[in-house]
């Protein structure tokens, strides 16, 4: 590969592998029932945006697609069920020649992939493979895909913005290990950091994608009522901050390891999404919803939020922090979850999930 195929090379951030307790696939489902919401989105967008015709000659024998950021499971398996299920109805109705299925299962090389393929449906309806490397910047060939997908992975920044570990910068994050009510000039430096890591997103999607070719995102996002400080999604981050900074006030961490530890995820607005489409300009907006992420029914409880927050960050904290800590860090997570009752409800609201379909001009 030279240079023009791959630009960046980002901080990789894997969620626990494995099926242990603290595993993401054994605490993944309110993700999985959160992106449940846009199940009839994506049928939809499959159904009435997508024109099998327009890019036939480039399709042969083969249809692919990839998945952006698809962890270890199940939750990948489940969407990609979903988008084949929409696909073979749509091919009955607009096309009489259906191909074979090929989807790809992209993240960083740290993830899990041994993990995730040991658990693959038997019974399936395409080919797997799996393609390391980070999706802000080029992981497939040119004009190689037809169908793009990804699911609560684009809120994570490909690194922490650089201003924030600067003690001479207005932006320095003192006390706090995301921007969760920070100063503007944070919030300001998360939202660059964003802003340039989508465009090298949707560069890279731009010269993947066929003509025609569709890409289905769904993004945790800020609602448009709220101030961009206050994330209802990141109010599980500041009370992990909160523990962290107690345990360096009782001396078992340092108080330069908090300063110098911020979460690389951003909760965009929907504007600062399509601020950046418009910008790029190889892609139309063919549907674009802000949900309720569907999360009732789900047990909450404060070790549920404890283990899910485990699952996802235990790998960036310990390697800042080192593993000793694991135990007593998310234990007191735990016990300061009970402090607030309702902290599912309140990150969960209308709002909080982005769903779009893009198609590339």
């Amino acid at each position: 590969m030279n240079n023009n195929t791959t630009t960046v090379v980002p901080e990789s951030y894997p969620m626990n592998g494995g099926d242990g307790t603290y595993s993401y696939s054994k605490n993944s489902n309110i993700h999985k029932k959160a992106s449940s919401v846009a199940s009839s989105l994506i049928e939809d967008a499959i159904a009435n945006k997508f024109d099998m015709n327009q890019f036939s000659s480039s399709l042969k024998h083969t249809f692919n697609i990839a998945d952006l950021g698809c962890s270890v499971g199940p939750n990948t398996f489940i969407a990609m069920e979903k988008v084949l299920k929409a696909l073979q109805k749509k091919y009955q109705s607009q096309h009489p020649n259906k191909p074979e299925f090929h989807v790809f299962f992209n993240d960083h090389s740290a993830n899990d992939f041994n993990t995730l393929f040991s658990s693959l449906p038997p019974e399936r309806y395409y080919f797997a493979a799996g393609v390391p490397g980070s999706f802000h910047g080029r992981v497939f060939p040119k004009s190689s895909l037809h169908l793009a997908y990804s699911q609560y992975a684009l809120q994570w920044l490909s690194k922490v913005p650089e201003e924030l570990l600067d003690k001479n910068s207005p932006a320095w994050n003192k006390g706090r290990i995301h921007y969760t009510y920070a100063c503007d000039e944070v919030v300001n430096a998360y939202a660059a950091q964003f802003s340039k890591d989508m465009a090298s997103f949707f560069d890279a999607r731009a010269n993947e994608l066929v003509a025609g070719g569709l890409m289905l995102l769904i993004i945790p996002a800020n609602p448009e009522d709220i101030p961009c400080s206050r994330p209802p999604l990141g109010m599980t981050f500041d009370l992990l901050g909160r523990c962290l900074v107690d345990m360096a006030k009782e001396g078992l961490i340092s108080e330069v390891e908090v300063d110098s530890f911020n979460l690389p995820v951003y909760y965009p607005y929907a504007k600062e999404i399509t601020q950046v489409i418009e910008r790029n300009g190889c892609f139309d907006i063919e549907m674009m919803e802000l949900q309720r992420p569907q999360v009732d029914g789900l047990r909450q409880t404060p070790q549920i939020l404890a283990s899910i927050l485990r699952s996802g960050l235990e790998v960036i904290v310990s390697k800042h922090f080192g593993s000793q800590i694991i135990d007593e860090l998310f234990n007191r997570v735990h016990k300061k979850a009970e402090e607030f009752p309702n902290l599912f409800e309140s990150s969960f609201r209308e709002g909080t999930q982005l769903f779009l379909a893009l198609k590339r001009k």
